[in-house]
């Protein structure tokens, strides 16, 4: 436990982005026992994708907890499998208490896409620690200009206009040289870019870049792109304005929401206009002061702020009323004709195995962990942390 945060590690093995394989029922057991054990009054599920996220939050609503479900990412409507997560976030959210957007975009997405009630949204965007992405501490010469691209090498991220645009702008722009970090399926189709237009000593290739290094690679230049062509909000630009750098998006979901008109330049995900927006990016760098954006973003977007909003979130939750198993299992038939009657069924025999697991075990077995006082917890971590000091 660090900071009175603990983690429980479900022993599922991921089989694809690590996501566990979907059982409905099989993280039941383990799942009953950790809300039971650390006497959870509300449950917070987070990301789309996460089967674990969907199956815990499908159990605790069976056990009668309070649920919570922040979606951090946009779909569409038309694909394949855009059409079967949207109808699988529509099972999860049919019983929700509240949920929580990172933009007004992203809300917007989520109640089309489920069919939650707009009340029940709650949007509250994301953070960066400014204490950890600080600017430079020299301001760097403009005599050569350095775009930073972090990000992974994906199609959903834009790699492919970054196969159109890179060449385009070092042709304009011979004192421009661009830094890639990160990896992915179309990293390749990057390096084969630099080779056909001999751009090896102008586009640098990092490779996968832990987080813990990603600021010594933002503070390297003087403009940060960033070319998805989906994106509910990008923690990536919040770190890169903290420090300092100016930043050239694409206009798309929740970005234009992220900073203010002056900290960055956005652009139509085309090549044409984005080497246009580069190019204005580049006019405006002499008037950008590192560190008066990173004072502005230590303003502006604060953890501590965020969580302050959470606890609020949490509160409407735990004040909904309980409701009948009747009522609950009547809002999944309103899901769909057939998916409706589907998601019934499911969560009827979820009900159905939670009451054959309290007669198996009851609630009264399980261990309850004693109270821990945060104050004396963090008394005893920074004696111990002492002492290993003076033994070394």
């Amino acid at each position: 436990m660090t900071g009175s945060l603990k983690v429980y590690y479900v022993p599922w093995k991921p089989f694809l982005m690590q996501n566990t394989l979907p059982t409905f029922y099989g993280t039941l057991p383990i799942i009953r026992t950790i809300l039971i054990r650390e006497k959870i009054s509300v449950v917070h599920g987070h990301q789309a994708f996460s089967t674990l996220c969907h199956e815990a939050l499908m159990h605790a609503r069976t056990m009668g907890f309070k649920v919570v479900f922040t979606d951090h990412s946009l779909y569409g409507f038309a694909d394949v499998g855009s059409i079967h997560m949207n109808k699988v976030l529509q099972f999860t959210l049919a019983d929700v208490s509240q949920a929580i957007c990172v933009s007004h975009t992203s809300k917007e997405n989520t109640v089309l896409r489920s069919g939650l009630p707009p009340a029940k949204v709650f949007v509250i965007p994301n953070a960066v620690d400014t204490t950890m992405f600080k600017p430079a501490p020299e301001r760097l010469s403009n005599d050569e200009i350095v775009i930073v691209v972090v990000s992974r090498l994906v199609y959903r991220k834009g790699a492919d206009l970054l196969v159109e645009v890179i060449p385009e702008v070092c042709r304009l722009h011979p004192n421009v040289r661009f830094v890639i970090g990160g990896d992915g399926p179309k990293r390749v189709r990057l390096e084969e870019m630099r080779e056909k237009h001999s751009l090896q000593d102008r586009v640098d290739m990092l490779g996968a870049v832990p987080h813990a290094k990603v600021r010594s690679v933002l503070i390297s230049g003087h403009i940060f792109l960033n070319s998805s062509l989906t994106e509910a909000f990008c923690i990536a630009i919040l770190e890169a304005a903290s420090c300092g750098l100016l930043t050239v998006s694409t206009r798309v979901g929740g970005v234009p929401e992220v900073l203010p008109d002056d900290m960055v330049v956005l652009a139509e995900p085309d090549p044409g206009d984005m080497v246009q927006a580069i190019t204005k990016a580049i006019n405006m760098l002499p008037h950008i002061d590192p560190q008066t954006m990173h004072l502005r973003m230590k303003r502006l977007y604060s953890w501590h702020d965020v969580a302050r909003r959470t606890e609020i979130v949490y509160e409407h939750a735990l004040r909904c009323p309980s409701q009948p198993l009747l009522d609950r299992l009547s809002r999944y038939l309103t899901c769909g004709a057939w998916a409706g009657k589907l998601f019934f069924v499911v969560m009827l025999i979820d009900f159905i195995l939670w009451r054959v697991l309290q007669v198996w075990q009851p609630d009264g077995d399980i261990e309850v962990v004693p109270e821990i006082d945060p104050a004396s917890f963090h008394r005893v971590e920074m004696s111990l942390n002492g002492e290993a000091k003076e033994k070394t």
